[in-house]
């Protein structure tokens, strides 16, 4: 595992947030690279690219250890680069998205994401043991994960496959209804109260996750959904991409009442990038500073608790302030903990330990 250095007082010192490795609570580069154009999608990863936020290159030089890397099964006839070009869309909910494309969609992503196995990019983690065996090789350790459960049938049957596959992460729900739940349309200066709970066949779902220990993570969730999840779920809640809803009130960022939920249940909130999840002002542009950032940060740490608190920056699928770029500016948003007083501890939680300590409470 790669060090941390320190001063003699035991504080971390300028340059070394460099060092400090971490682990991200959601990306979305499987889709960003299934719909580029490119044929060999796996040598873009792995050799590096121009574009998105994430490849093989970058992530080793910013000290990235693994992630939850997401299945998202887009809109029909609609590419990532339309859903992120206009990212709050109508403020309206999209349309449902039946099981046969959302099965073409992320079956597609599994497939990358084993191909990049096979060829020493990274592992597919199913335990905290696998991921530890990761770093320690030096691989990317990567956690299965389904953002919107529109791939799973209602018998549960693609849930054995996908199970069977690896899948350990579930998002119950994208910013859209399913068979099992309803998500938050994009909207600014708005809550979370939007639609009903869960269905029978959601609530099904969740037990079901317990049993099997696969995470099941409550971003994009309405409070409807989210209470349901709390009242039947056993495990730790959950938000891997999330922010904090008195910062920026929009639909997609916790309320009060949400955060002490999931600091009851020992839970954790990874921190969303997306500059318009970050802003008061709820704008989607790059003009967005890292000091936001740690302010939602501090936010949390006094909601959650310094153990509840992670990264979930939602690169390759959201608009990042100008000043983290990509996966290499990360170290620049741990330097900016530390400048504001956070010590060694502290920051390792937030950007490692803390995801660890989950996986190994919930998924094992």
């Amino acid at each position: 595992m790669i060090g941390i250095g320190s001063g003699l007082d035991g504080t971390l010192k300028e340059s070394d947030s460099m060092n400090i490795p971490f682990f991200d609570g959601h990306n979305d580069t499987l889709l960003r690279l299934v719909d580029h154009a490119r044929q060999d999608k796996a040598a873009m990863f792995i050799d590096g690219t121009t574009d998105g936020h994430i490849d093989l290159p970058r992530a080793r030089s910013a000290g990235m250890a693994g992630g939850f890397f997401a299945m998202f099964p887009p809109p029909l006839a609609t590419s990532l680069a339309g859903v992120a070009a206009n990212p709050m869309g109508d403020g309206q909910l999209p349309p449902d998205l039946d099981l046969a494309p959302a099965q073409r969609s992320t079956f597609a992503m599994a497939a990358l994401l084993y191909r990049l196995e096979r060829l020493g990019a990274l592992s597919v983690c199913r335990s905290v043991a696998d991921i530890r065996s990761a770093i320690a090789a030096e691989r990317m350790a990567a956690i299965f994960h389904i953002e919107g459960a529109e791939a799973i049938d209602p018998a549960f049957d693609s849930f054995e496959v996908l199970y069977a596959a690896g899948l350990r992460s579930i998002g119950i729900t994208w910013s859209r209804a399913n068979a099992f739940g309803t998500g938050v349309p994009f909207r600014h200066n708005a809550d979370p109260e939007i639609g009903p709970g869960l269905s029978d066949a959601g609530k099904a779902l969740v037990q079901l996750c317990n049993e099997r220990n696969v995470l099941v993570d409550l971003s994009h969730l309405n409070a409807a959904g989210f209470r349901d999840v709390a009242a039947i779920s056993t495990a730790p809640l959950v938000a891997t991409h999330s922010n904090v809803h008195a910062i920026c009130p929009s639909t997609r960022n916790l309320m009060d009442w949400q955060l002490a939920a999931i600091r009851e249940s020992s839970g954790i909130v990874g921190l969303n990038y997306a500059t318009g999840f970050l802003r008061p002002d709820g704008r989607f542009v790059a003009d967005t500073p890292i000091e936001l950032m740690v302010r939602h940060v501090d936010a949390l740490i006094e909601a959650v608790g310094e153990d509840g608190v992670a990264l979930g920056s939602d690169f390759d699928g959201a608009m990042v302030p100008a000043d983290i770029g990509d996966v290499t500016g990360v170290p620049r948003l741990l330097q900016a903990l530390m400048d504001k007083g956070y010590g060694e501890t502290l920051v390792r939680k937030i950007a490692l330990d803390n995801w660890l300590s989950l996986i190994e409470r919930t998924i094992g």
